[in-house]
């Protein structure tokens, strides 16, 4: 019921107010029974962003760290993630992607709609980064259609790190259900499930008009964060060199 309330009472003018969305291609999300809907990840917004333009409940497979934070704002912060449709995934320790894809599994087989970000986290630079193969799983262990979905804007509007968006325009594109009931029988073999995932994200990419990246999108972080810890060490030998020239 809260779920109702926050959709079209609370949260949903709010996120229509500020985002004004155009949506295109919403006939591809059917009306009743189980599917998968697989988007890129831009911002904070697009867990509320979706469920709000949306004419079906949709369920969200969502870090636990934002249900297991610290007191009073802990508590409420996990409270409104749980009425805005969230589940919470333990991504540490080697059985989260099998726990993952467990979770999902369950909201399939009741027949309902499964959001997921294949990317498995937010870009950290508008790029969309390889997909990790659980969706595939799941679309498989199900037997459902995979529909691709592009958030376009919403990383201008709230890029990671800031708090409140700006107020703009965004553009939410669902694409043509992907079918993959020629890989039945298929769910243990990686190389079906990297070929159903590649296919996945080449379809969100068509519809965002995303730069691909062919890694997945922690290791380019940690990439990133490397070369910039080896540019600040150069500096810094590079300012302790230049005192000893002048000492």
């Amino acid at each position: 019921m809260f779920y109702y309330v926050l959709k079209y009472v609370v949260l949903g003018p709010i996120l229509r107010l500020v985002f004004r969305p155009r949506i295109e291609g919403l006939e591809h999300v059917p009306d009743e029974g189980a599917a998968i809907v697989a988007g890129n990840h831009l911002s904070f917004s697009d867990h509320f962003l979706m469920p709000a333009i949306l004419r079906r409940r949709i369920t969200f497979l969502a870090k636990a760290e934002y249900f297991t934070g610290p007191g009073l704002k802990g508590r409420l912060t996990a409270a409104f993630f749980r009425s805005a449709g969230q589940i919470p995934v333990d991504r540490s320790g080697k059985g989260a992607g099998q726990a993952a894809i467990d979770e999902g599994l369950g909201v399939l087989r009741k027949g309902e709609l499964l959001g997921i970000y294949p990317e498995g986290t937010r870009s950290h630079d508008g790029r969309l980064y390889k997909g990790r193969v659980g969706v595939a799983a799941m679309a498989l262990g199900a037997g459902v259609k995979v529909i691709p979905c592009a958030m376009v804007g919403t990383f201008e509007l709230q890029p990671p790190g800031r708090k409140l968006p700006k107020i703009g325009r965004v553009t939410i594109r669902f694409g043509e259900p992907l079918d993959f009931s020629r890989f039945a029988g298929m769910e243990n073999e990686r190389v079906a499930l990297r070929a159903i995932t590649d296919e996945i994200i080449q379809g969100i990419m068509q519809l965002s008009g995303q730069e691909y990246v062919d890694m997945y999108a922690p290791d380019a972080k940690a990439a990133l964060a490397a070369e910039r810890e080896k540019a600040k060490a150069a500096r810094g030998r590079s300012l302790r060199g230049r005192g000893r020239g002048a000492a």
